[in-house]
């Protein structure tokens, strides 16, 4: 039963078009950066320079830099693509009474919610790799050479930060039936540990969002930290209980209705 829920999910995604435009967004936000910042002296030539005679002096970017403006457009662009994405998986459903013409069936709760957390994930990350890839193309083109294991290094660990994106949106599809409330739970919700992390500094050393902060690292040294190893791990735990929680979430809702 779990492969054709999934096998339904990743069909829906194919009919609605999702894994034409999403995949073509995440392109768009991975080389947007990296090519207009490399361009952009020529762009102010071209348009006649600026008034008066002034220069503005342009920082050299290294190879690294240049991937890191990729992975800065995923954390703020690329996580409202997800929300967007992910807001109505379970909640819509819910909404709309479809869920109850699924769930009449034989249908293990948990599968349901594991079925759309996979679909979406296969999704998220296809999308997120070809991204990654031509920012890795470009990159090696116009600033220098990135090695394709640092660029897979790159993929793991920030592939970390997206799942628990992803992970959060289903929870909160789990516990409420408006997209909306969903969305802004999400955002806010990831907002939310950002800001707490940013304050408390070294005390949330190992918080989810520092992932980028050790990938810059890791980019510019070669060797991963043990603090990006520790964030690792933290990521994972809480991923995994969060995705326990929605589980949880879900089949008390339904099974409160069938009592």
């Amino acid at each position: 039963m779990m492969k054709v829920l999934f096998k339904k999910e990743v069909l829906e995604n194919w009919r609605n078009k999702k894994w034409i435009w999403v995949p073509l967004v995440f392109i768009l936000l991975a080389i947007m950066d990296p090519i207009t910042n490399y361009y952009l002296p020529d762009i102010l030539e071209s348009v006649g320079g600026l008034e008066g005679g002034a220069v503005i002096e342009l920082p050299t970017f290294s190879p690294a830099d240049a991937i890191m403006m990729s992975v800065s457009q995923y954390s703020t662009l690329g996580v409202l693509v997800i929300v967007l994405l992910s807001m109505g998986i379970i909640s819509g459903e819910r909404k709309s009474g479809v869920i109850e013409l699924v769930l009449v069936k034989p249908v293990s709760y948990t599968k349901f919610v594991l079925a759309k957390w996979l679909s979406l994930l296969l999704l998220v990350f296809a999308a997120f790799i070809i991204g990654m890839m031509a920012s890795w193309y470009y990159t090696n083109i116009l600033y220098g050479e990135i090695t394709f294991s640092m660029l897979l290094a790159v993929i793991f660990y920030y592939g970390l930060w997206l799942l628990f994106v992803c992970t959060v949106s289903i929870f909160f599809n789990t516990v409420t039936q408006s997209p909306g409330i969903v969305a802004f739970a999400t955002i806010g919700t990831t907002a939310g540990i950002s800001l707490v992390t940013s304050l408390l500094g070294i005390r949330l050393a190992w918080s989810p969002t520092n992932l980028s902060v050790y990938i810059q690292e890791l980019l510019v040294t070669g060797d991963v930290s043990s603090e990006l190893m520790y964030t690792t791990i933290i990521s994972i735990v809480l991923i995994a209980l969060i995705l326990l929680a929605s589980i949880y979430r879900f089949n008390r809702t339904f099974i409160r209705r069938s009592q």
